[in-house]
């Protein structure tokens, strides 16, 4: 039984996969508790998994004959709960299957896209399991050192490096932020800008 907190076809609004339509499937619970982070996953339905591929289904609707949307799996931290066979599953049906994840737990190989936003510092930050992301996303305010997380990359890996700025709910400092963001990132050019792009839009 899977623990999900919702279950939403939207765009997908941050990283390399922005502007792609996506189910997303938020699953209960995580090991860290920031406090910085935006999303309720305390609550949750008990879930099969042929009841979480129904689910999806039912909240995507009609779409073109012979596409199926990404899937993303997220949390929380999904990487408590979502395991291959159900990665399986839903490429049994045609879906590529997308994860966002702390870093802090082994994710499943066959993953199409391992997203890792670490929310520990550099420092603290260790990459766990088999499973190399494609993608780091560090969320970055006034005291982020972003090349203090690349020490623990697997020498084999290149993901792409994202930083995204922190929305604090205060506009003065979100803007002093951006703009430290913007400027690390001409400085260091090996960095890319993600926007939260759902927000901007105002979507889910």
């Amino acid at each position: 039984m899977y623990r999900v907190n919702l279950i939403f076809y939207s765009l997908q609004g941050e990283g390399r996969n922005t502007g792609r339509a996506a189910v997303f499937i938020r699953f209960a619970g995580c090991n860290l508790r920031c406090p910085f982070c935006d999303t309720e996953f305390d609550t949750f339905t008990e879930m099969t998994a042929d009841g979480l591929f129904a689910a999806i289904g039912t909240v995507v609707g009609s779409i073109a004959a012979d596409t199926s949307p990404l899937v993303v799996l997220t949390g929380g931290e999904p990487t408590l709960q979502a395991d291959e066979a159900l990665v399986d599953l839903l490429h049994q049906h045609g879906y590529e299957v997308a994860m966002e994840s702390n870093g802090t737990r082994p994710a499943p190989r066959n993953l199409d896209w391992l997203t890792v936003s670490p929310k520990l510092s550099g420092e603290k930050f260790k990459l766990s399991g088999e499973r190399l992301p494609d993608e780091l996303k560090i969320v970055f305010d006034e005291t982020t050192d972003p090349e203090s997380f690349l020490p623990t990359l697997n020498s084999h890996s290149s993901p792409l490096l994202y930083l995204q700025p922190c929305d604090t709910g205060d506009p003065i400092r979100n803007a002093a932020i951006m703009q430290r963001c913007v400027d690390y990132i001409k400085h260091h050019p090996q960095w890319r800008l993600s926007l939260q792009t759902h927000k901007l839009i105002g979507i889910e």
